[in-house]
Order: structure tokens, then C-alpha cells, then sequence
């Protein structure tokens, strides 16, 4: 019954952890390529190149994928670590509700999915820092599992004697 419980936990965290990296992954490619494609396009006043601001984003979209899939699946990790991921991944939820939300919802608008980007991720952002400290507030006062002790081998000296 036991491995059967951890075999069930061990998948749902996985699958856990591919859904919100591909969330974050699709939302960041979207988010640096429209945003900071135009943002760099008014700093050079003029358009970008395609291939630059594609170039770009896909290459933030990889760093925040890795950093996404290694965060979730750690043990130990710091009030940093967490304020940040939570940020990333809810903020990057809030860019796709917003983003997508009235592309789906009213495609008639002019400006819809502009709107709803300021006002969702940003608070996606700041909800999930949030939460991301809350998370580990509650996670260090969780007493610590205690762990076997290893005997320490230094310099092919076995210390266990």
C-alpha cells in the first residue's frame, strides 16, 4: 500500500512539475517576445529584426524553463528560491490569463489582451512572491526529517571504526 502511495505522490509531482514548467516556458516566450520586443524597438526607434527578438525570447524562455524545473523538484531551498518561483509561475499564469483570456473571450476588442497583461501579471507577480514567502515560512517551521547517518570515508580512511 505504501509504494503504491509514493509511486501516486511521486507521479503527481511530476506531472506537477512539466504543467508549470510548460506554463512558464509558453508564457515567458510570449511575454519577452511582444513586451521586449517592443520595448527594444522604442529604446533603437525603430522595428527589431524578427530573428533577434525570437532569438531573445527563446533563449529567456530556456533559462526560466531550467530554473523552473530545477527549483520545483529541490528539497532545501531558500526564501529567495521561493519568493521567486512562485513570482515566475504565477506571474507567468496571470500573462497567459491576460494574454489570452480576451483573445478567447472577446476577440472583438481592440486592446483587450493589452490590458489584461498589466493588470494580471503583475498581480500574478506580486500574489506569488507572496505566497512564495508564505510557502517557506510554513516550510521552515516544519520539523526536519531525520536522516540515517553515512559513514564518512576521507582519504580511502574508513571512519567507522
Amino acid at each position: 500500500m505504501t509504494l503504491k502511495v509514493t509511486v501516486g505522490r511521486t507521479l503527481m509531482r511530476t506531472l506537477l512539475r512539466v504543467a508549470t514548467t510548460s506554463v512558464a516556458a509558453v508564457a515567458t516566450y510570449y511575454f519577452v517576445y511582444w513586451f521586449g520586443g517592443a520595448l527594444i524597438g522604442s529604446i533603437l526607434r525603430g522595428p527589431l529584426p524578427n530573428w533577434i527578438a525570437v532569438a531573445t525570447s527563446l533563449l529567456i524562455a530556456i533559462f526560466v524553463t531550467c530554473y523552473v524545473w530545477m527549483q520545483s523538484g529541490s528539497s532545501q531551498v531558500s526564501l529567495f528560491e521561493c519568493v521567486a518561483l512562485g513570482s515566475l509561475v504565477t506571474g507567468t499564469i496571470g500573462f497567459s490569463v491576460g494574454f489570452f483570456g480576451p483573445m478567447l473571450f472577446t476577440p472583438q476588442a481592440k486592446s483587450g489582451s493589452q490590458a489584461g497583461n498589466f493588470r494580471y501579471w503583475t498581480l500574478g507577480f506580486m500574489l506569488g512572491a507572496m505566497a512564495g514567502a508564505m510557502y517557506w515560512r510554513v516550510r521552515s517551521d516544519a520539523p526536519e526529517p531525520v536522516r540515517a547517518a553515512r559513514p564518512t570515508v576521507v582519504g580511502g580512511i574508513d571512519e567507522r571504526r
